[in-house]
């Protein structure tokens, strides 16, 4: 049985992405409906609950003060994010070392006389002439200046945590315009319920504007005329929908989009720049638990020195609500290597575990594994490389992209969803209006 309904806005996918649009085309007025296949909003940054646990399956900091916040207060979402004061400690010389308010200068020059060179050319990169030359790579920048070990940790472990990749990886350029010019996380935080809570604040949103947001719905098909696009077929509740709007934004991903429209029905060259741009990272991470407190820092850890480790996070000093009562909450997180295609994931695994040995004392016993997360392929943490994004724009008209597949030049994590969304629907405006207003 098929039935049909009319929407001004179909958004595929209740991902960072697709509910920062949805929310705000709801808020201007479109009669918006979101389409999930899961039963959960958030996507690949949500969050599970293990044994009164709430572990996040994805991203874990939300940056403050920059688009995410304002498009909650434009929208009328809750932004219920704790900033860890200070927000990052990095564990230099078996020290945990705070930077805060000494920038590049005094983080260098904990670890190698060379320090100044290298932030002068970081200095340089402010001005375009000063950026290298797309080919090389972060750690190909750095070794330029020094072979310190502890400094090329701190980088290629900056480029895991805010890029999902390795220093080897990720172009210098992306690495220097991010940290030069863009807001480069100065300020973050947790949410109280995990991650999730941000997602569920904006779907929330969603609906108090008038929109629908229907989970356990997976689409199946993008409809189009041939030039323009017409609607999307979904599975609900046992029956097959067809929905129709001029405008469908869709957040899973631009290899997903050319899937669920048919590679057959997209143009050739169309098919080709998605094939290409379509280099998912990987991520592996260690959930645990403990009724001490393992890691004396109240945000971030972040390490010079490691095999595979980027960072610690601990939730708990700052959001107990995440833990059952008298217990502490942590992740642990690393970039596997090679960080783009194919790895071993029981030897990196290891390798993630015997870093969270060396620097949590006797962790076998003290802490309980909650569980060891695994995120690539078409499941990860970032769906492009920075500096490798493809157009928002597709083949067909009002059709479009958001999320990291999509991101800005430089940009990552949920801040390019938001960012992504906000220009999405920024093109939106500028050609259609709500039913409701014509």
């Amino acid at each position: 049985m098929t039935t049909e309904q009319e929407f001004d806005a179909i958004v595929i996918g209740a991902g960072a992405g697709g509910l920062f649009t949805a929310a705000r085309l709801a808020h201007q007025g479109f009669r918006t409906v979101v389409v999930e296949r899961l039963d959960k909003v958030g996507g690949r940054a949500s969050t599970d609950d293990i044994d009164g646990f709430k572990v996040n399956n994805g991203a874990i900091v939300i940056e403050t003060g920059g688009i995410t916040q304002q498009t909650c207060e434009e929208v009328g979402a809750p932004f219920d994010i704790r900033e860890p004061k200070p927000p990052i400690l990095y564990r230099i010389g078996g020290k945990n070392v705070d930077v805060t308010g000494g920038g590049w200068g005094f983080l260098l020059g904990k670890l190698t006389r060379q320090g100044a060179k290298l932030v002068k050319g970081i200095g340089a990169a402010r001005n375009d002439s000063g950026l290298p030359e797309d080919e090389i790579s972060t750690a190909e920048w750095v070794a330029k200046y020094t072979k310190n070990e502890g400094v090329h940790g701190i980088f290629r472990n900056m480029c895991a945590s805010v890029f999902a990749v390795g220093s080897e990886d990720l172009p210098a350029r992306v690495f220097l315009t991010y940290f030069t010019r863009k807001s480069a996380f100065k300020r973050f935080g947790f949410h109280p319920e995990g991650t999730i809570g941000l997602w569920r604040g904006l779907a929330g949103a969603v609906e108090r504007h008038g929109g629908q947001v229907w989970l356990s719905t997976p689409a199946t098909k993008i409809l189009t005329d041939g030039t323009a696009v017409q609607g999307v077929v979904v599975e609900r509740d046992g029956r097959q929908l067809t929905l129709t709007a001029p405008v469908v934004v869709s957040d899973v991903g631009p290899a997903a989009t050319v899937t669920l429209l048919g590679e057959e029905n997209v143009p050739a060259d169309y098919r080709k720049m998605v094939k290409k741009g379509d280099r998912p990272t990987s991520m592996i991470s260690v959930n645990f638990a403990s009724r001490e407190r393992l890691v004396d820092v109240p945000g971030m850890l972040s390490f010079a020195k490691s095999r595979r480790l980027a960072y610690i996070a601990n939730f708990t000093d700052t959001c107990p609500e995440m833990a059952p009562e008298g217990w502490n909450l942590y992740v642990g997180t690393a970039v596997p290597k090679p960080s783009i295609g194919d790895f071993d994931q029981a030897a990196e695994t290891e390798l993630l575990l015997q870093d969270l040995r060396d620097n949590i004392d006797d962790f076998d016993n003290r802490a309980r594994i909650l569980n060891i997360a695994i995120t690539r392929d078409d499941w990860p943490p970032q769906r492009a490389v920075a500096g490798f994004d493809l157009p928002h724009d597709t083949p067909f008209a009002n059709l479009w992209n958001v999320g990291d597949g999509v991101k800005e030049y430089a940009n990552g994590g949920t801040t390019a969803c938001a960012e992504t969304a906000k220009l999405v629907v920024d093109k939106i405006l500028a050609s259609h209006r709500p039913a409701a207003s014509r």
